[in-house]
């Protein structure tokens, strides 16, 4: 299968022109071609270093055993016949670079080839159709979803799309924390809500370590309401078990429409309680014993990790046959790579998880699985602003901002490009003020303004009697590239597929963002020097097909960061 599948052919011309230019020079000089030899086009720093430049030359220098501008030379020569029509100079500079001045047919094909694309422009075969699974969020439902769950929803959800859309089979779980400690603290603290409620704190005393946000105030008066005071007549034991399973129900269907509200769906929610209901802890308990990666001693059962460089050995199963928390997670990822199948797995946690990560690819490793299939994404803090100060906008559920209080106020697209403009593995400041302003000072309302700019220009057109099939069909005029404006447009739209490439390779959705953001301000550059309508016909034309092909890479890229792309603003 392809994975070039979406690239631009333009891109994809001169790259295989300069392969088949150093493999003309690697017979001629009869001479092998080194394994990882790079024949990647880059970008100049400088002006007047032309439109793409190649090092070939100087990766050959050594195993050719010839000075790297005397190679250099030998490939522009060649270059030169191969790029015929898409390369106006080729010129060799420094210490062996060789650089590349685009032809106009060159960028115009680059942008032609955008509108012959259309939506799946872009989407590459990098996947495979590999099965690969992303779990994010799996926020214990114990709580609503703050901020920093916000912020884990947007780049797991984003990370899925591209994947996607890169030609990876894809499945978003959640992982329902629905077992152990923080659920039985869960009922207790329910529970003595409901009994402080009912005059009859006495008889329930708030736990110690209980969740003290007023939402369980709000799920206390609730259960008053519907079952009214029949549970003091009740033990707090016999009763427990349904605060428990009550409590945590409401808090999971509270967190599902925030995150339906905020555009994050699930294929699958996988319950914790169903690790130990389908006897999964003791199946993947006894393969890594088979393995001799787990022993007993002390009447406890122990995972072997300082096997994997570990300063010491960790307990699975404790002396009173309690698992840890590290033997469940061990019989979950043991679940979806060899229960569920899946090639890759990727997993959204919380900065503070970070060293974590190296005991969970030791235990990847000692199922048989190759840890390096196994990747986590870190989710660090983010601190709100508001008139440049740090701000608690709720002190509702105690002491986190909630999700569903920042949506209301921003708006779910804000919210959404914000959480995504950084690394997620650095701390975001999130300015609430700049989010909601509607102007080019705010990042996601000037990319949105691009796309919506462009659907006003083709609206008037199409209302003029112009017919929106054509801006489909036929080339963009080679003499439309000889503004310096329109040359940079279709360049940066022939980068869209790498961009995603890199995207996909790196799971960094903010790769995206920052690509929109560019492609947002090249085009209103290229809108500011360049009337586009009441020019002559064959000039309106061409700079309508541009301008609609930057509108459906700014579409694309908006649905990847799962963001509106309105028409009108």
């Amino acid at each position: 299968m392809n994975e070039h599948i979406g690239m631009n052919k333009a891109v994809l011309a001169l790259s295989e022109a300069l392969e088949s230019a150093v493999k003309s020079v690697a017979v001629q000089c009869d001479k092998q071609l080194p394994e990882g030899l790079s024949f990647g086009l880059e970008r100049p720093r400088r002006e007047g270093q032309g439109d793409r430049a190649s090092s070939v030359a100087m990766q050959l220098a050594k195993p050719f055993a010839m000075p790297p501008r005397e190679i250099a030379s030998k490939i522009a020569a060649h270059l030169k016949d191969a790029c015929a029509g898409l390369v106006e100079k080729v010129e060799v500079a420094g210490p062996g670079f060789i650089n590349l001045f685009l032809a106009p047919k060159w960028f115009a094909s680059a942008a032609s080839d955008v509108l012959a694309q259309g939506e799946r422009y872009g989407a590459l075969n990098l996947g495979q159709g590999r099965k690969v699974q992303v779990e994010f969020v799996s926020a214990n439902p114990t709580g609503p979803l703050h901020i920093g769950h916000g912020r884990g929803a947007a780049v797991g959800d984003v990370v899925a799309r591209i994947l996607s859309f890169t030609g990876w089979n894809v499945e978003r779980e959640y992982y329902v924390n629905d077992a152990g400690l923080q659920i039985e603290t869960l009922g207790r603290s329910t529970q003595a809500r409901y009994f402080e409620l009912c005059g009859r704190g006495d008889l329930a005393p708030f736990p110690e370590n209980g969740y003290k946000g007023d939402y369980l105030f709000d799920l206390a008066r609730r259960i008053r309401e519907e079952e009214g005071e029949r549970f003091l007549s009740q033990s707090l034991a016999e009763s427990l078990p349904w605060f428990k399973k009550y409590a945590a129900s409401v808090i999971l269907n509270g967190i599902k429409d925030d995150l339906a509200r905020f555009g994050v769906m699930f294929d699958n929610w996988f319950s914790e309680a169903s690790l130990y209901e389908k006897d999964r802890v003791r199946v993947a308990m006894e393969d890594l014993r088979a393995g001799g990666y787990a022993f007993d001693s002390e009447g406890a059962l122990w995972f072997r990790s300082t096997d994997f460089g570990d300063d010491k050995d960790r307990v699975l199963i404790r002396n009173n046959g309690v698992p840890t928390y590290f033997a469940s997670d061990i019989a979950y990822h043991h679940n979806k790579f060899i229960g569920r199948g899946f090639s890759r797995v990727i997993d959204v946690w919380g900065a503070d998880h970070h060293g974590y990560i190296p005991r969970m690819k030791a235990a990847i490793a000692a199922i048989g699985k190759n840890p390096d299939d196994f990747d986590v994404l870190l989710i660090q803090l983010v601190n709100l602003l508001r008139d440049g100060q740090p701000v608690a906008m709720s002190t509702r559920s105690g002491e986190f901002v909630e999700l569903s209080a920042v949506i209301d106020e921003v708006g779910v697209d804000a919210t959404r490009f914000f959480f995504l403009m950084r690394r997620s593995d650095s701390q975001l400041d999130f300015d609430l003020d700049l989010a909601k302003k509607q102007s080019s000072d705010n990042p996601v309302y000037y990319v949105q303004y691009a796309h919506a700019r462009i659907s006003s220009i083709l609206r008037e057109w199409e209302e003029r009697g112009g017919e929106s099939a054509g801006l489909c069909t036929g080339d963009i005029p080679d003499t439309l590239f000889e503004n310096k404006d329109a040359r940079a447009l279709a360049d940066a739209l022939a980068e869209f597929p790498r961009e995603v490439e890199a995207a996909s390779l790196d799971l960094a959705p903010q790769v995206l963002t920052g690509y929109a953001l560019s492609l947002a301000g090249i085009f209103h550059s290229f809108y500011s020097t360049n009337r586009i309508l009441g020019e002559a016909p064959e000039v309106e034309l061409g700079r309508l097909k541009l301008a609609g092909a930057a509108r459906s890479v700014l579409a694309s890229c908006l649905r990847l960061l799962g963001v509106s792309a309105p028409e009108r603003m």
